[in-house]
């Protein structure tokens, strides 16, 4: 009965649409009216590095919202039987920060720099001096302005930049506007107007006004909108993009887009403050939101950004987190492989992951450092992975294994050890989602150890990022009068469930012992990058 009636909604243009593109992944989530996911569709992509920048070709961001709609389109039809051709609202999310940048006819400047370069350290560490505010390397305006500094021919020519979600968005409603919290890693926030903070646009107007470009930063910048607006509707163009079949209907109205990190405290339910949640997958990110402003600026380690519906909160974010394990445990199935035994990948990570839990508590000595990009938290602009021990280290699987998921975590607890030891940031529960939590009990026994705090997985967390935006889509329709927080608690999470941890005294002394030695280390991974060059 239950999947008769959620064909009848989607039959009648009751469903609403989610599009997030990961790092890893473009995925489509479907919601009903109960707000739960009912079928979903998925793109597997990769970033590229490429003249020393990570980056993606725009082709495959047209290639992956079709495939993963019709992915997620075929869904529907096998398990509902019913074809999808409209919807009630639709929402599209995507990896924060980078820098894409476009001249007066629409035309991409130069290739997508995503938020993994820390190519822009010069212009950060300028503008954050400027501003007396944290301006990361991966925030756009760092990227537009480290292009000024180096002189790039195409600045002059830039009429508009925008994020990643902002460019789909874009391209499917005409709009060139941004949600607040996405916006908020492009340019500093002011939280009293959810706009861009005046005396900061004026300040960077002043730096490059000798420079007489011809543009204005205000106007380059995407118009910020908050959760709950109408952030425009789908034309006939941005139809066809989305579904090639050509049976999907215009005129469907979009929320504002949205970053990861937003639509991540959307699908934790961690807007209010008081609340925090961690992402952790190809990176990982911890969102607090504050009762109050910070002390003071910490430049490289905490930045300042908003929920999608404005909020202050702070972010503690590292380039590196499953990327470099995710390789060991390819070699191990390869290894296997080799002896005669093949394993799925799940079956690979359960069981080499769940070791984990079986190792000394403190790795027994082993470090890997897996920066695969530069890490700006621990002072390295390049990345170099990298395994090292001591000659009576205790080298067994379960420590190498514990090791790997305790090394994911370092940058991160470089930052959280800023707001929890010196700002005394209050938290009742962090929330955590991402593939690192795939092997759950294994990846919040980490984390909780990790962040000597309680921890907790929600059962729907685990679609993440494209549940996040179709919530954002569907408090955009159904929020009558009512707060973003109001909305998740009363039409959301009223009756969910989650798994929680609290951190055992033992696995948290363990990771002290660990992070000791990874912060001793990190000179010897500086060293790396400046000699191992081939």
């Amino acid at each position: 009965m239950e999947a008769k009636l959620i064909a009848e909604e989607i039959r009648s243009g009751k469903a609403i649409l989610g599009i997030e593109l990961g790092s890893t992944r473009i995925k489509s989530v479907l919601i009903d009216t109960k707000n739960a996911p009912v079928a979903q569709g998925a793109f597997d992509w990769e970033n590229s590095f490429i003249d020393g920048i990570w980056t993606y070709p725009l082709d495959k961001v047209y290639e992956g919202i079709a495939e993963s709609y019709a992915r997620m389109k075929e869904d529907v039809m096998q398990k509902y039987g019913v074809e999808l051709t409209k919807l009630r609202a639709l929402g599209i999310s995507a990896m924060m920060h980078g820098y894409l940048a476009f001249d007066k006819s629409g035309n991409l400047l130069v290739p997508f720099r995503t938020w993994r370069n820390t190519i822009t350290t010069e212009a950060a560490a300028k503008l954050s001096a400027l501003f007396d505010y944290p301006v990361p390397e991966r925030w756009s305006i760092s990227h537009l302005y480290q292009a000024v500094l180096n002189g790039e021919k195409h600045v002059g020519d830039v009429a508009f930049m925008t994020t990643l979600s902002g460019y789909v968005h874009w391209k499917l409603t005409g709009k060139k506007v941004l949600g607040v919290g996405d916006a908020s890693g492009m340019f500093p926030i002011d939280i009293a107007t959810k706009n861009y903070n005046k005396k900061m646009l004026a300040q960077f107007s002043s730096l490059v006004a000798e420079k007489n470009y011809g543009w204005n930063i205000e106007s380059v910048l995407p118009e910020v909108l908050v959760a709950g607006d109408d952030a425009g509707s789908l034309t006939k163009e941005g139809a066809a993009l989305l579904d090639k079949d050509g049976t999907l209907e215009s005129g469907i109205p979009l929320c504002p887009p949205e970053g990861d990190a937003g639509t991540g405290m959307v699908a934790t339910n961690s807007v209010a403050k008081r609340t925090g949640n961690v992402s952790a997958g190809t990176s990982v990110f911890a969102m607090v939101v504050l009762e109050k402003e910070l002390s003071k600026t910490y430049s490289r380690k905490i930045d300042l950004v908003t929920t999608p519906d404005g909020s202050l909160t702070a972010m503690a974010h590292a380039n590196n987190c499953t990327g470099e394990y995710d390789n060991w445990i390819k070699i191990f199935g390869e290894a296997a492989a080799a002896l005669g035994a093949r394993f799925d990948k799940g079956t690979l990570y359960d069981a080499l992951l769940g070791l984990a839990l079986k190792g000394d508590k403190d790795c027994g000595g082993l470090m890997p450092y897996n920066y695969i990009s530069g890490e700006s938290m621990t002072g390295l602009e390049l990345g170099r992975p990298l395994f090292v021990r001591t000659q009576s280290a205790g080298f067994s699987l379960a420590n190498f294994m514990r090791a790997q998921l305790f090394t994911a975590l370092g940058a991160l607890r470089t930052g959280m050890d800023i707001l929890f030891d010196k700002e005394h940031v209050a938290l009742d529960t962090l929330v955590c989602h991402g593939g690192f939590f795939k092997t759950a009990e294994t990846g919040l026994r980490v984390m909780a150890a990790a962040m000597h705090t309680k921890v907790a997985a929600l059962e729907t967390a685990g679609e993440g990022g494209p549940w996040g935006i179709a919530l954002l889509a569907s408090y955009m329709v159904h929020k009558n009068g009512r707060s973003l927080a109001q909305f998740l608690n009363e039409d959301v999470f009223a009756s969910s469930e989650s798994k929680t941890v609290v951190p055992d005294p033992a696995d948290v002394e363990g990771f002290n012992t660990f992070f000791t030695r990874y912060t001793k280390g990190l000179p010897v991974v500086k060293a790396a990058t400046e000699y191992i060059d081939w």
